[in-house]
């Protein structure tokens, strides 16, 4: 890789604060709203259900489905993670000023499994519930305008297989920063985990994940942008250490009935990606219905 590791990541970082802190405003509101309240226009339910701090419910099912290559192994394989990702914000304070969410995430994942002794350097794949994955995040109660959040991130070894899981409790704090204007949203969610303990031969963890989030709004609740996530694994080598994917996808929320989902396509490449094995490309498909909130009026 041509460019220090540390320079990459440092001008990565800065470039997706600069873009949220300049995104086109227009129509700009700051009123607070009411906790779960569905609007009936589904172009706001799309644009809400971007806010990581939503105070909308919903339950959404994800797919990304991965070519991965490298040194390690001849050809490219594949690799899948299917997640569920309940959210289920809560309202605080005498007027709802602020939003509490914890937004678990369970994952089956199926990995190819690396093995230097193979012709290949692959020993098939296996598939198992990974470690479960949890954020919680608090903020104020806004659907317009700079948006902020701060709280925790932790990872649980619940993985039923060595291979889909690092066997480590991980914690570590979580920020996020969104313009929410119109057309454009722009933000960023930032995630740290340190391994505090788990099986005394499982490998130490140390992990920054960043994702940013550039996205445009299109009449009849279309958009087009992307999410892609940075990471930096900072107990791999340098050449092994940054992924940075760019990619593409388009977003429409529809109506099933009176309940609004909001139904999504991405595709990433990994324009930095590790040397010995690493996400190539990644797909993304994702369903979200929106259902009722006990703390709407």
């Amino acid at each position: 890789m041509s460019m220090s590791f540390h320079r990459r990541a440092g001008l990565t970082i800065a470039l997706c604060f600069m873009m949220a802190s300049v995104a086109p405003a227009q129509d700009v509101q700051s009123d607070e709203v009411e906790i779960g309240e569905i609007p009936e226009d589904l172009d706001e339910v799309s644009r809400q259900l971007d806010n990581p701090l939503t105070g909308l419910w919903s339950l959404t099912l994800e797919n990304k489905a991965f070519l991965r290559e490298g040194k390690a192994a001849k050809d490219r394989e594949f690799g899948n993670t299917l997640s569920f990702q309940p959210g289920l914000p809560i309202p605080l304070g005498a007027n709802n000023e602020y939003v509490l969410i914890s937004r678990p995430v369970f994952t089956l994942v199926t990995n190819p499994v690396i093995d230097p002794t193979q012709k290949d350097g692959v020993d098939g794949r296996t598939t198992g519930f990974g470690d479960l994955q949890m954020l919680t995040l608090v903020g104020p109660n806004k659907k317009d305008g700079l948006v902020w959040g701060v709280g925790s991130t932790m990872k649980f070894p619940t993985a039923s297989d060595d291979d889909v899981g690092a066997d480590k409790y991980q914690i570590g704090p979580a920020l996020m920063l969104f313009s929410l204007r119109r057309p454009w949203i722009v933000g960023a969610l930032v995630q740290n985990w340190f391994s505090v303990a788990g099986k005394g031969n499982a490998k130490s963890t140390a992990r920054t994940d960043l994702q940013y989030v550039i996205r445009y709004s299109l009449p009849n609740a279309w958009s087009i942008g992307m999410g892609p996530t940075l990471s930096i694994d900072w107990k791999a080598g340098n050449d092994d250490k940054v992924t940075l994917p760019v990619g593409l996808g388009i977003t429409k929320t529809i109506r099933v009935g009176s309940m609004p989902v909001k139904l999504r396509a991405e595709a990433h490449y990994s324009v930095i990606r590790p040397d010995t094995f690493g996400n190539e490309w990644t797909f993304i498909f994702r369903i979200a219905p929106v259902i009722p909130s006990p703390f709407a009026k």
